[in-house]
Order: structure tokens, then C-alpha cells, then sequence
């Protein structure tokens, strides 16, 4: 069974940084795109980051510039450095892993004050 565990969120204050890591273990079969969810307080989730096996990033448009999505393959974690954090940034985080089903972190708090 697959399994990801999240670390690295935490309090920070606004314009400081944060890196959170997602390790992957358990896999029984190739590892595919790897990305970050977050969900603030009364919002929907939604998808800020992702990197494919082949290293291709995307980002949602509030985060970029500020955020960094890497992985890295021998060691099957992603990690999301999180530059120049703002008050919105605050939510909790969701790292999610494609392996033949997609699996899903347990999720970590973030809190940006202002």
C-alpha cells in the first residue's frame, strides 16, 4: 500500500519561507506526477503544484514566482519551497503521489500571520 508522509509546515510570519516534503513508500509500481494540494478555511481544495516523472512543473497562478515544486526520484519524496508566504497562503497542505491510483498525504498545516 502506498503512503505519504507530509513534513516541514509550521507557523511563519508573512514574506518568510517554508519548505514542506512528501515521502512516498510502499510502491509496488512505477511513480508518476507528483503534486500539492492545499484548502483554505472555507474553500474548496484546489491544486497549486504539480511536477510530472519527467520534471515538467505547472502552477496555479497565485503562487508563481514564489513557489517551487522539485522531486526527487531516488529518494521518491517532492518537496514545495514556499517563498515570500502572504497571509492567503495559510490552508492546509496535501501532497498527492500517481501510482497506477493517485494516493494522498495526510495533510499539514500552514499558518502565515500577518
Amino acid at each position: 500500500q502506498v503512503q505519504l508522509v507530509e513534513s516541514g509546515g509550521g507557523l511563519v510570519q508573512a514574506g518568510g519561507s517554508l519548505r514542506l516534503s512528501c515521502a512516498v513508500s510502499g510502491r509496488m509500481f512505477r511513480l508518476g506526477a507528483m503534486g500539492w494540494y492545499r484548502q483554505a478555511p472555507g474553500k474548496q481544495r484546489e491544486l497549486i503544484a504539480l511536477i510530472t516523472s519527467g520534471g515538467t512543473t505547472n502552477y496555479v497562478d497565485s503562487v508563481k514566482g514564489r513557489f517551487t515544486i522539485s522531486r526527487d526520484n531516488a529518494k521518491d519524496t517532492v518537496y514545495l519551497q514556499m517563498n515570500s508566504l502572504k497571509p492567503e497562503d495559510t490552508a492546509v497542505y496535501y501532497c498527492y503521489a500517481d501510482v497506477i491510483t493517485r494516493s494522498w498525504g495526510q495533510g499539514i498545516q500552514v499558518t502565515v500571520s500577518s
